[in-house]
């Protein structure tokens, strides 16, 4: 094996990374840097700009604008009110029951906004408060936003999602879609066990019980929220449209929910257009980045090696996942999520169709992995946004994130070695 672009790669990533560089210029660069070890620098430089250019010219990428903006119209339109005010009534009197309002509204934010930020700034804002004042440690609440903020990435219509499909080569969006949910809500499960027996351990408030009447009408008011459920994924699953088309809709349609909700104004939507074409910046330029970095570990061979050096340690599929997950779990610590999904991909796809493991499967596993990096130093994103919102620090979250991790953990690899918890939905609507 070739280890000289390979060296220069990681060095040269690791080292932009180390001097603060953000990490689609850390990305970027040292994909230029290894590039020149086999190609003049000219064009080298004309090949890497092309790459990231083509990389971005897909209409499947179309669906994360309209995604995002349809996150923050939801984001400022009231839904994220209505979705807590309905878990308040289903769980509110349980141990430990607004911790447990914190996560099932998590996963419903998530399951119709598609983004952990999102989610975790919009759970933190509103219950970290009334956390606080019921006498919750802020801190355990700020653990509790962050871990769950992440199921959204794993519950549809989720954006990495879009990006994995990209990524692997074409699996079908549509069953992403429908493996995601069984995943996402053993995740949810498995917070909502954990954060139940911290909350009996440190002898938490118990919050009133809601009467069936209450429980009705909080769910009368979620309706057109949650509606959106069934809009965009029924439509995706019957072939009404596409996931593109679909990420349209859901920004209409969010758009007509904040009106509804007289929460949005045609004042605040240049604000909520800013922001949102902000944050599509920052990810398109991030994925033309990867893209152009995927590019290079190709043409250096990089991946087929790396493949054939994991095929020649083992031929045992169980240990070969156990491998792949740790490695997925360091590369979540240091990297964002989009750029890991486009560069590591291509690298360890082809192993796991080498043992026979499904596209699809192997997709949920891959982005229910990197989420528990989005919680994690020292790129963690979900992390600082919940631990900014509880004004608390992460030496302080550290001790009540612990046990969240491990529900995780146990969470991913209870879907890397039980595939029928991520096939099953799509087997059942004929997408696999």
């Amino acid at each position: 094996m070739e280890y000289v672009p390979i060296l220069v790669l990681i060095i040269s990533f690791v080292g932009l990374l180390a001097i603060g560089t953000p990490v689609a210029w850390s990305i970027a660069i040292s994909s230029l840097l290894t590039i020149l070890v086999s190609i003049p620098f000219l064009p080298a430089f004309t090949t890497i700009s092309q790459r990231m250019a083509t990389g971005l010219d897909s209409f499947a990428l179309l669906a994360i604008p309209f995604f995002i903006l349809s996150g923050e119209l939801m984001n400022n339109g009231g839904i994220a009110h209505r979705l807590i005010a309905f878990a308040k009534t289903l769980v509110g009197a349980l141990p430990g029951g607004l911790a447990l309002i914190n996560i099932i509204s998590a996963m419903l934010m998530g399951a119709i906004a598609g983004s952990a930020m999102a989610s975790a700034s919009a759970m933190g804002s509103i219950l970290a408060p009334e956390m606080e004042r019921e006498g919750y440690d802020k801190e355990f609440g700020a653990a509790v936003n962050i871990t769950s903020a992440t199921t959204g990435l794993v519950i549809p219509p989720s954006n990495i999602l879009i990006v994995y499909s990209l990524a692997s080569g074409g699996a079908s969006v549509a069953a992403l879609f429908l493996a995601g949910y069984l995943p996402g809500i053993l995740t949810g499960l498995f917070l909502i066990i954990v954060a139940s027996f911290w909350a009996k351990k440190k002898a938490y408030p118990l919050g009133k019980k809601s009467s069936l009447k209450e429980v009705l009408k909080t769910f009368i008011d979620a309706i057109p929220s949650l509606f959106l459920l069934v809009l965009v994924i029924g439509g995706i699953i019957v072939g009404i449209f596409t996931a593109t088309e679909a990420s349209a809709i859901a920004v209409l349609y969010s758009l007509i929910c904040g009106f509804l909700y007289r929460e949005i104004s045609l004042q605040k939507l240049p604000k909520v257009f800013r922001d949102s074409a902000v944050t599509t910046a920052i990810v398109m330029l991030l994925i033309g980045a990867s893209m152009a970095m995927s590019w290079v570990l190709s043409y250096e061979h990089i991946p087929q090696e790396i493949s054939t050096g994991l095929l020649s340690l083992t031929n045992n599929k169980i240990i070969i996942l156990l491998l792949i997950n740790i490695i997925l779990l360091m590369v979540g610590i240091f990297m964002d999520m989009t750029p890991a999904v486009l560069i590591f991909t291509p690298i360890f796809l082809p192993v796991v169709i080498e043992f026979g493991i499904d596209p699809i499967h192997f997709g949920i596993m891959m982005i229910l992995n990197l989420c528990i990096g989005l919680c994690t130093p020292p790129v963690g994103s979900v992390l600082f946004v919940g631990v900014g919102i509880a004004k608390t620090s992460i030496e302080k979250v550290v001790k009540p994130l612990l046990p969240l991790f491990v529900a995780m953990i146990v969470a991913l690899f209870m879907i890397t070695y039980i595939p029928q918890l991520t096939l099953w939905l799509p087997r059942l609507f004929n997408l696999q």
